[in-house]
């Protein structure tokens, strides 16, 4: 894959619904996770990314196009987890280049709004212009509980399947607690291996079945 530099002249994209979830993850307070969990992409499981099995915890059907799914560690706490996978898939044909700029714009926007001194964000195209990479560091200092720092990688990928078109976003994310200066460091420092563990990984087969659109709480 080579690097791609957004230059800061890009038009601003206003963010819809379609992303919002991924946008704001890292600053929401988690919700409790659910005792049953429905496998709405019915993808065998458990997930398997560096070395480590992940365990489906919480899905959701945002609307009749978009499911999304998260996934930890066996022995993670889902309201302050360590790692976490999510993937958002759409069933629809969504612009790819318009997904990584208004990511991009959120990181920057986010790192000047909070003054975030350690947040980073950097953007990777594979050759073929099919897959897109984002990856980004932030740091929250939360009301309550312990600050940390969050390593996060998303990876945009369009399908196109006999002329039925639909796109994923898979994210990984993974949290260090402590003081913010080392923890960003030290989250630095796995960037090429996390980085190459997910341009490597084989995506899992998904077959979408949506099911009832969730009510708004």
């Amino acid at each position: 894959m080579k690097n791609k530099i957004l230059l800061s002249a890009l038009s601003l994209f206003t963010f819809t619904s379609v992303f919002h979830s991924q946008e704001t993850k890292v600053e929401e307070t988690p919700v409790s996770a659910p005792v049953e969990v429905i496998d709405r992409l019915n993808i065998p499981g458990p997930l398997n990314f560096y070395e480590n099995e992940y365990i489906l915890t919480w899905s959701k059907q945002n609307s009749a196009t978009w499911a999304q799914q998260q996934y930890i560690l066996r022995d993670d706490d889902f309201n302050n987890y360590k790692e976490l996978i999510n993937l958002s898939y759409f069933d629809k044909e969504i612009d790819i280049e318009t997904a990584v700029k208004q990511k991009v714009e959120y990181v920057e926007k986010r790192k000047e709004r909070t003054q975030d001194k350690y947040s980073f964000v950097n953007v990777t195209e594979s050759p073929d212009g099919k897959e897109i990479v984002v990856d980004y560091l932030v740091t929250v200092v939360p009301k309550e509980g312990e600050s940390y720092a969050e390593y996060n990688i998303d990876r945009f990928k369009n399908f196109d399947a006999g002329g039925k078109k639909s796109f994923l976003i898979f994210s990984y994310s993974k949290r260090l607690v402590g003081d913010l200066k080392y923890a960003s460091k030290s989250l630095s420092k796995e960037r090429s291996r996390l980085m190459e563990a997910i341009i490597t990984m084989a995506i899992p087969p998904i077959t979408y079945k949506p099911t009832a659109v969730e009510a708004k709480k």
